[in-house]
């Protein structure tokens, strides 16, 4: 069995002012060549397909487009479909009687017999001996009674897959979560970690007696923990700046006499993210490194640009000066971020980007120090992570 797994595309993210059609299109063309070139069995979407629960209509109009196409050109292939946090799950799922008829199965709600979870509507045959457990993205409440988010999750899948080995030798499984050991991109706040302690989930969740973990939120391509089995595929674009050293790909997976191989399938994105310089400096010598930009007509594989700038001073006229300097550059620029130093005694300034990015934790940590100009005690800090659970569910 030849399995692709893939995550997180963010279908109609606008990436500042630029939105993004042009490139996902490229990523699904080159998604269905491989698709045929590998004669494929299965294909695992583990999340995120869009970056809104309200997506637009071109948005879906892409996707459903390709379910089309790619399962009419390969007739044996199916494709199993897993919500994320961004997606609407009762969206995402509600054409599922229409696409079962193209071999495509959705997985978005968690539903109940009664009171129980009905455990075996996650429970997907792939052929006699195979079958996958197409888990969405988890809330607290989608959650079988525990201490913990993490001991919720772990035992919802420990559950689920005790169902599964029953009927099914080989089981696979997907989820839509941040494992505790996986790396995060520093600063980006597309794949914060999910309030309420629900990031950091431990590794037991993924039973060793699975042959293949799919799964999706971070944007790197990685493994868990060091298992081989239990993986990440990443995103197919970058989706920050943070993102932009990461490297694209899929994942293909080979189950072959009770074997498993798993190989990246490199994907080079069409639009290039550039941040100059690669750390804070004065407006003047960042000028200088624009100059050097090479010239050009602006196109919809121009780059996007960062610009971080060092200030002392405001100075209304840095984005006209930097806008200047650009004109007749094959660039496009999409952020300038000016930072200021820190001087000795004073207190840290949030600005909105910085907002973004934090969690309420964070925020309740600086308010903290702010009002008593001391840390927060870890048994304070305890309590309000319980406050911020009861919160969530």
């Amino acid at each position: 069995m030849r399995i692709i797994h893939t995550a997180d595309w963010h279908l109609g993210q606008t990436f500042y002012s630029f939105e993004r059609t042009g490139e996902h299109c490229v990523f699904l063309e080159w998604m269905a060549k491989i698709l045929n070139e590998r004669k494929t069995d299965l294909l695992l979407i583990a999340g995120d397909v869009f970056d809104s629960p309200n997506p637009s209509a071109e948005s879906q109009r892409m996707f459903y487009s390709f379910l089309t196409r790619v399962t009419t050109e390969n007739p044996s292939l199916k494709v199993i479909i897993t919500a994320g946090n961004h997606d609407s799950a009762a969206r995402l799922e509600a054409p599922n009687p229409l696409l079962q008829s193209f071999n495509t199965h959705v997985s978005g709600v968690v539903h109940y017999k009664g009171e129980q979870i009905d455990y075996e509507r996650f429970i997907i045959p792939v052929d006699e001996k195979t079958c996958c457990l197409a888990v969405p993205y988890l809330r607290h409440n989608d959650l079988p009674a525990a201490d913990s988010y993490s001991e919720g999750v772990a035992k919802f899948y420990a559950e689920l897959y005790e169902i599964a080995r029953r009927d099914y030798p080989t089981v696979l499984a997907m989820g839509h979560l941040q494992a505790s050991g996986a790396e995060v991109s520093v600063g980006d706040s597309s794949e914060h970690a999910i309030i309420g302690g629900m990031d950091g989930i431990d590794s037991s969740f993924a039973n060793d007696g699975i042959a293949y973990f799919a799964l999706g939120h971070l944007h790197k391509a990685q493994r868990v923990s060091g298992k081989e089995h239990v993986r990440y595929s990443g995103s197919p674009l970058p989706m920050s700046f943070a993102e932009r050293n990461n490297k694209q790909s899929i994942t293909e997976i080979l189950i072959e006499n009770g074997k498993t191989s798993i190989e990246k399938i490199p994907f080079d994105t069409p639009v290039k993210l550039l941040s100059l310089p690669d750390t804070p400096k004065p407006l003047d010598e960042v000028l200088k490194l624009l100059e050097a930009l090479p010239e050009g007509e602006i196109c919809n594989t121009s780059p996007f640009l960062e610009i971080k700038v060092l200030v002392t001073v405001v100075d209304p006229t840095m984005r006209n000066r930097i806008e200047e300097v650009l004109h007749g550059k094959s660039v496009r620029l999409a952020r300038i971020e000016a930072v200021s130093e820190k001087k000795e005694g004073e207190k840290r300034v949030i600005t909105y980007e910085d907002f973004k990015k934090a969690s309420p934790n964070e925020l309740i940590e600086e308010m903290y120090r702010r009002v008593w100009d001391n840390e927060m005690p870890d048994t304070l800090k305890d309590i309000m992570d319980d406050i911020i659970k009861e919160a969530t569910k």
